[in-house]
Parts: structure tokens; sequence; C-alpha cells
């Protein structure tokens, strides 16, 4: 298999040059134009080297070696410092922060080369031979979300979780991601929860996935949580989109199934986390204007996303009304046929609040409960066929 290089630089031309320059020599590139986007793809993709530039802006090349080196996942990763800077003093603090060489700009291809060959050779120099590693599995993740506010999608996310837990027997993560508009801890218990806050108020070394782990909530039903803060001034958290992509990336190797409350529309923090759902679910109240904003939504995912495969609609009613549009009416507006309808229980869902826990809890035996976990099985499904695909 070919050695895997990440290149962090924000120059895009020089990600463009020097990537297509060891991509002839038979190398696997990966690109980050960014100190914290190159962090987490450090630890998602575990390359053999890491092409550091020095000069970048909010955090420098020496910064970036610095945490690398702190994180247990990549402490032993070579670097090779890649910059215009020829002081001494600026090579010194490069060794310093972590890095193995050092390359000034501009350089020669076969300079580059023999740099890059030297330190994977050094690298694995007096290694003994051992079995490879079992790669690491990363979750099944499903994103739940809705057009609009006030639909439903953190009931459905923590249901749906709750239901694969029970068909599975496993470990299922359901975290709301909803900085400052959080409704499920209170719901759960938790009249105040901080951790989402934390998290995204650390540093993003910080984060680490033992860290996470130990700060998830696990309910009474074994079900583990992240809640969203209920403080409106933590809603200024979305605008860390960066460090919400490092969060999840690290939640989808804790558990085999995530379940992700993404809340409502399209926003900065969205769009980032899109490439991470494996599933996309898309909530629909059944009257005219909900069909139509949804299904503008579902168009707009699928551009994004470049398939629409993996999105899904699901019709929520919340309220029983003569005046709903029926299935049939449904499919023809969204163009497509709905992957389950979950009928109106404000009396369940009222009663599982009261009890701070999912609905399937409160009442397994119930119609509602039955459905959702006709909807874990949809989305085990749709993992065997993943698998098989793969």
């Amino acid at each position: 298999m070919a050695e895997k290089i990440l290149i962090i630089d924000d120059d895009i031309d020089t990600l463009k040059l020097v990537g297509l320059m060891l991509q002839k020599q038979g190398y696997q590139i990966v690109a980050s134009a960014n100190g914290e986007q190159g962090l987490t793809q450090a630890e998602a993709e575990n390359p053999d080297l890491i092409l550091l530039d020095v000069m970048m802006p909010e955090m420098d090349g020496y910064e970036v070696a610095k945490r690398l080196r702190a994180n247990s996942l990549t402490a032993n990763t070579p670097i090779l410092m890649f910059t215009a800077k020829t002081q001494l003093d600026d090579k010194v603090t490069g060794f310093e922060a972590g890095a193995d060489d050092y390359l000034t700009k501009p350089t020669h291809p076969s300079e580059l080369s023999a740099h890059v060959k030297a330190l994977l050779a050094r690298s694995s120099k007096g290694k003994v031979p051992t079995a490879p590693l079992p790669a690491e599995k990363r979750s099944l993740t499903i994103g739940v979300m809705a057009p609009s506010g006030g639909q439903g999608v953190t009931t459905v996310a923590v249901n749906l979780g709750e239901a694969l837990r029970i068909a599975t027997k496993g470990d299922v993560i359901v975290a709301e991601l909803r900085p400052g508009m959080g409704t499920l801890g209170p719901d759960m218990g938790d009249a105040n929860p901080r951790v989402l806050t934390e998290l995204l108020s650390s540093n993003q070394s910080d984060m680490t996935r033992q860290k996470i782990q130990e700060k998830l909530h696990t309910h009474g039903t074994g079900l583990r949580l992240l809640f969203g803060s209920v403080q409106a001034k933590d809603g200024l958290l979305i605008n860390a989109p960066v460090l919400m992509e490092a969060l999840v990336n690290r939640m989808s190797y804790l558990t085999p199934y995530l379940v992700l409350d993404l809340g409502a529309g399209l926003t900065p923090l969205t769009l980032k986390l899109l490439p991470a759902c494996n599933i996309l679910l898309v909530l629909v109240e059944p009257v005219t204007n909900s069909v139509v904003h949804s299904k503008a939504l579902i168009t707009d995912l699928a551009d994004l996303t470049g398939s629409r495969e993996n999105i899904h609609a699901i019709v929520v009613n919340r309220i029983r009304s003569d005046t709903q549009l029926n299935m049939t009416q449904m499919e023809e507006l969204l163009g497509q046929t709905p992957l389950i309808a979950i009928t109106p229980a404000p009396e369940l869902v009222y009663e599982a609040t009261r009890m701070n826990t999912t609905i399937i809890a409160a009442r397994p035996e119930s119609l509602t409960a039955q459905q959702f976990a006709r909807l874990a099985a949809a989305m085990l499904d749709f993992e065997k066929q993943k698998k098989k695909n793969e």
C-alpha cells in the first residue's frame, strides 16, 4: 500500500504543486489548508509523514507541531517542516517544536523527494515486523435535521438511538449538536448541561477521545448522550465548526452507532458535518408548507453531498388533525416515498419527559416504539448494504 503523506499548508498553489509532485512518486496525498484542519486530518488519516508549513494564519506550524507531539495518536509521526524561513533560529524553533527535518522554500523536487524518502526510511528502520494492526472502525453516523425548528428533531434522534441500542444490544451515542438551544438535557434530568460548551471552548488538542468518553452522560437505559446547552450565549459556538468537526470525528471512534441531532436548516456547522454522516434523515410534517421546505432542503443536501441515495424523509405527525396530508399526497409533493411515518403521541411525549426518559423506555409496547424499531431496522439494513458495497 502506498505511504500516506499529509500536507498542511495555507498556500493552495503549494498544496497542489507539492501534492502532485509526491503523487507522481507513488505516495497517497491528503491535504489540509490550515492548522486546525490539519490536526483533525492527522488524527483521522494516520499518515506516515506530515509535511508542515510554518507560516500559516491563526495557528502557525510550530504550534501545530507541538500539538501533534502532544497527541498520543500522532506523537511519533515524522514531521518535515517546509517553509520560506531560512534563519538558524527559525530552524531551531522548528526542531524544538517537534520537527524531524527542515526544508526551505523553494526546493527542488529531487531534494524534497530525498528528504521524504529519508524520513520515511528512518521512521521504519529497526522496527520489528509484526502483523498489521486492524483498522479502527468508525461508527455508522446518522444525521437528523429539519428545515425549521420545532419539528421534533431531538425526539426523533434520541428515540432512534434507543431503538438502535435495543436492536443491536450494543453501544449508541446520541449527540445534540445545538449549543445554546439544547432541550435534551432538561428532558433527561440535567437542567443546565455544560459539556458541549466546555468541549467546544477547549483547545482541539485537549479534546481527546478519552476526555469525550468520560464526559458523555450515560442514561439509565444505557444510551450515551451529549447534551446541547440551554444558555443562549452558547449559540455563538455555532461559529466554531472546525472544533465541532473534530468532536464528531473523535466520537465516531467511540461507538458503533452515532446519531447526530443537527437541528434546523443549513448552517456553517451543519455544512461542516455533512461529510461525516453516512445517512441523513430530514423530518417533514404532513402539511403543504412543511413538505415544500423539506423537499427544498433535501434537494440542497443532495447538491452538497453529490447524491440523494442516503438522504431520506421521515414524516413526523406531532398533532392530530383531519387537515393533514395523507401519504399519497406527501409522496407526490416530496417526489419520493418517506422512509416511515411517526404517528402523533403528544401524551406519550409528555409522559416520557416527565419520567426523564425516552418514549421507548416509557412505553415499550406503544405504536410509537414499534415505529422507531422499524426506523432502526431500516438503518441497519442500510449499514448492511454499505458493507456489501465496500
